[in-house]
């Protein structure tokens, strides 16, 4: 069986795509708050902050779900899509954990 790197089918490519979009907007945030802002006591105290953590999220998520979905429909079989999907996993875990557990 021959291994295949990068995606062949457009909901691998998409899934990929969300992930390269969850690392330029985490780098956004970490940026941003390396440039002195700071948040508050909510999640939404911050929109400068917010935006870019929300659509990491987001991406994350979606990464999560094109990859699934190409991977169980599409046959998609490449590393970068399991790769992404795992990562989406992750962040998906990460936010559920947030949202029923918060500190």
């Amino acid at each position: 069986m021959k291994v295949h790197f990068i995606p062949k089918t457009k909901l691998g490519k998409w899934s990929i795509g969300c992930i390269i979009g969850l690392v330029v907007c985490f780098v956004l945030f970490l940026l941003l708050v390396e440039s002195g802002q700071r948040g508050g006591d909510t999640f939404f105290s911050n929109l400068l902050l917010t935006i870019p953590m929300f659509l990491a999220g987001i991406s994350g998520v979606a990464a999560f779900l094109t990859g699934i979905i190409g991977i169980i429909k599409s046959k998609e079989r490449s590393v970068f899509v399991f790769l992404a999907t795992t990562i989406g996993l992750f962040v998906l875990w990460w936010i559920l954990g947030e949202i029923i557990f918060p500190h």
